[in-house]
């Protein structure tokens, strides 16, 4: 049986703040062992001596204090099973500062949260049972036929004393991009499944046809984004060059087969980016067809990296629009940067990815 969702995650409802803005840390690839016997992967030799996991508490430490987000997304690899003695504990202490924090947070798994003494849906059972997380094991709709463990959405609402605080502005898509493939002769990695494209679909029309019923029908669509851990094969069209902001430093290790989710996702048009991991020292985002496709670069010690090039975390942030009389309306742009682990946390690659229009066309 897949474990129900606590009572408390369907309590607590997300919404714009009162300076109309919504921020999210990505948090990707912590790779988190065993806490401080835990050695650090790919770091400069003045930093070999006293790294290990817990440099990676650290930095997601001093990245919530100084963004202040208000949702905290960990896109797998959380745990790196192969070297984890204890899942719980693992599981535990990774996820530690964004639960001291009370910030609402959310995670998916990889490829290599399994490895240890969890199953993929063991883990997944633990992770929505622990304090302030939103996470879901599966929707209640479709866990009778959905692929995976952890694909769930959340509805943003509008600021307090709008129009649409009671509407959902801004929707959150989470999937369990698997692991490794388990169909013959088609080795590598995993990919999302008809069955998880079947629910983004039905899932993301229903959220489109209340955001235009009453009360206070609204015109266009309420913009998506969706978070996942294995890169879609379409990564694989940017390099350092033609990338909007970001570098390319290694492959693309995507599913060995195309399943088709970038095409879903372009044909139903409310996602605007798509934020995975997988690839750590990858850390561009690049628009395709009108989809912007971002890695989060790497963010724990104990995943490979590349020395001298700071473990980061990926901020977004999302602005509403000024209505008459000063009120909050719906969203009007979509901005990202990045967080590094150096002395300044210093902030890096600031680009918007999406911006309504203002002169909104409706569609007959």
């Amino acid at each position: 049986m897949v474990a129900p969702v606590p009572a408390a995650a369907h309590r607590r409802k997300l919404r714009f703040g009162v300076n109309g803005e919504f921020k999210i840390l990505q948090v990707a690839d912590m790779h988190f062992a065993n806490g401080a016997t835990t050695r650090c992967q790919n770091v400069l030799p003045s930093q070999k001596a006293h790294c290990s996991d817990l440099n990676t508490t650290i930095f997601m430490s001093r990245v919530i204090a100084a963004e202040k987000p208000d949702l905290i997304v960990f896109t797998g690899d959380n745990i790196f099973g192969f070297d984890v003695k204890d899942a719980v504990k693992s599981l535990n202490a990774a996820f530690a500062p964004a639960i001291a924090s009370k910030i609402p947070w959310v995670a998916i798994l990889g490829n290599h949260d399994q490895e240890s003494t969890f199953t993929r849906q063991e883990v997944m059972n633990h992770i929505v049972k622990l304090p302030n997380t939103l996470s879901q094991v599966n929707p209640p709709e479709a866990a009778h036929y959905i692929d995976g463990f952890g694909n769930y959405n959340l509805q943003i609402h509008g600021a307090a004393d709008s129009k649409l605080q009671n509407k959902s502005v801004l929707n959150l898509y989470f999937l369990d991009s698997g692991d490794y493939s388990s169909v013959p002769y088609m080795e590598g990695y995993d990919w999302i499944k008809t069955s998880q494209q079947f629910w983004f679909d039905r899932t993301s029309k229903r959220l489109q046809r209340e955001y235009k019923e009453k009360p206070n029908p609204q015109e266009g669509i309420a913009p998506g984004l969706a978070y996942f851990h294995i890169p879609l094969p379409e990564f694989w069209s940017f390099d350092s060059k033609n990338a909007t902001k970001g570098v390319r430093q290694e492959g693309t290790s995507a599913a060995s087969t195309n399943s088709g989710f970038f095409t879903t996702l372009v044909a139903r048009g409310d996602v605007k980016s798509v934020f995975v991991g997988h690839d750590h020292v990858n850390d561009f985002c690049g628009n395709l067809k009108g989809l912007n496709l971002c890695y989060g670069g790497g963010f724990g010690y104990h995943a490979y990296g590349k020395a001298g090039w700071a473990r980061r975390a990926r901020v977004v942030v999302v602005d509403l629009n000024k209505k008459r009389k000063g009120k909050w309306g719906d969203v009007k742009s979509i901005k990202t940067w990045k967080r590094l682990d150096d002395k300044h946390l210093s902030v890096v690659d600031s680009q918007v990815l999406w911006k309504s229009s203002a002169n909104k066309l409706v569609v007959r």
